[in-house]
């Protein structure tokens, strides 16, 4: 039984050092978020982009993006709007050619947004473009967001992302989880690794990328389903950062139920483990080759996000299971492992309700109609223990469609209220 007990207490020690590594260094990424951003300066109008829109089944939500980007504040002869609709059963394509976009009909069979985005490019380049600027349908674009662009491309910057905001944060509570979640990952992740003068993250939505750079890829070559961090991991191991831009903003729908979360953090988590299986072990190989050290050290603590997880839970089992080594008596021991579990998690709760609530002030996201979201933003991050653990077992390896409805005007974004287009 002593045996035992050591080697709990021992499994215990080293899951918890790793995790406190882990955990260590992204508080100090995100201290760094206080740092201030890079100035990218202001530069004349002088990038052509092709903004390519992936839409599946997005009638209903593709005519604000639209409005949105036809009323940017740049000059309509440098960038084309570009609509590619796969896999619809709906007037998408028709919708966007109302509304005044380019429609790019995908005439061959894809299951996922970076195959997609492949399609596109390769029927798009050769067309003088200087960089690409992706959205999603249902996304609602800031009107400086293609001159923020031309201002961090003409500095030097050749991948960039911009901010992730919310245009439905107070639809329902989880709605407003995912909201915070954005906030902090644009504060805190890619905020704090600009601080550190670290590549960003590209985060689905919301970011450019040059011709050149794509051309010195190979293409726009994306196998997974989480297309964004493997672009990142592309341009990392390419030694190309991913800039972070937070002047140029993109609104977001976030889902309004657990069913809807599921799948979509499911999928992510799966393309998460996708894309470490793939190149975990050449972001290792590369650190010998010459790489960036710093760079490639700090995409694989990305990469290792699941594997922290699963670790984070093996270890809270552990350690509870070491703290029943004092007890005397059998029936002693339920009720001591049940305690340390709820230790853990109250102290879990606690620090990111604490986060969170940091958060929601540096941001000035402040509102009464996220206090639910608020209290029970640490549930819906434990809520994705079960869906990592469930994708180790048996990923999403295709893209589904997510129904968007959440019309909202882009007038009424940037003064700051939420309403309902019918």
């Amino acid at each position: 039984m002593e045996l035992l007990i050591s080697v709990l207490v021992v499994i215990s020690g080293l899951l918890c050092l790793s995790v406190s590594i882990w955990g260590g260094y992204y508080f100090i990424t995100g201290l760094m978020s206080w740092r201030r951003p890079l100035d990218y300066g202001w530069h004349p109008a002088r990038t052509r982009f092709a903004v390519l829109i992936a839409a599946r089944n997005e009638e209903l939500v593709i005519g604000p993006l639209i409005n949105s980007l036809l009323t940017q504040d740049y000059p309509q002869d440098l960038y084309d709007i570009w609509v590619i609709p796969n896999n619809c059963t709906d007037n998408t394509a028709q919708a966007a050619v109302n509304f005044g976009a380019k429609v790019l009909e995908c005439t061959v069979p894809v299951k996922s947004k970076g195959e997609v985005l492949r399609f596109a490019y390769h029927r798009l380049r050769g067309r003088q473009y200087d960089a690409y600027c992706v959205f999603d349908a249902d996304n609602v674009v800031d009107r400086r967001f293609l001159a923020e662009m031309n201002n961090a491309y003409l500095a030097g910057a050749r991948v960039a992302q911009g901010y992730r905001d919310s245009k439905n944060p107070y639809d329902s509570v989880m709605s407003g989880c995912y909201s915070i979640y954005y906030w902090m990952m644009d504060r805190f992740h890619n905020g704090g690794k600009a601080g550190l003068g670290l590549s960003a993250l590209v985060n689905g939505t919301g970011f450019m990328i040059s011709a050149r750079t794509l051309e010195h890829l190979g293409g726009w070559r994306t196998d997974t389903i989480s297309e964004d961090l493997e672009i990142t991991a592309q341009c990392i191991m390419a030694g190309e950062k991913v800039s972070w831009v937070p002047k140029a903003i993109t609104y977001d729908e976030q889902p309004l139920d657990y069913a809807l979360s599921v799948k979509q953090r499911r999928r992510w988590t799966s393309g998460t483990i996708q894309v470490a299986g793939q190149y975990l072990g050449r972001t290792w190989r590369s650190i010998g080759t010459g790489g960036s050290l710093p760079a490639l050290i700090d995409l694989g603590a990305t990469l290792l996000i699941p594997a922290y997880q699963v670790a984070a839970v093996l270890g809270l089992i552990v350690s509870s299971l070491a703290a029943c080594s004092g007890c005397h008596k059998l029936i002693e021991v339920p009720a001591v492992f049940l305690g340390a579990v709820l230790l853990n998690l109250i102290m879990t709760a606690l620090v990111s309700t604490l986060a969170a609530g940091l958060v929601l002030t540096v941001e000035g996201k402040w509102d009464r109609r996220l206090l639910k979201s608020l209290a029970l933003y640490w549930l819906f991050l434990l809520s994705w223990v079960p869906i990592t653990l469930g994708s180790f077992v048996k990923k999403t390896t295709v893209w589904e469609e997510i129904r968007h409805t959440r019309n909202i005007s882009p007038a009424a974004l940037e003064k700051g209220k939420v309403l309902i287009s019918r």
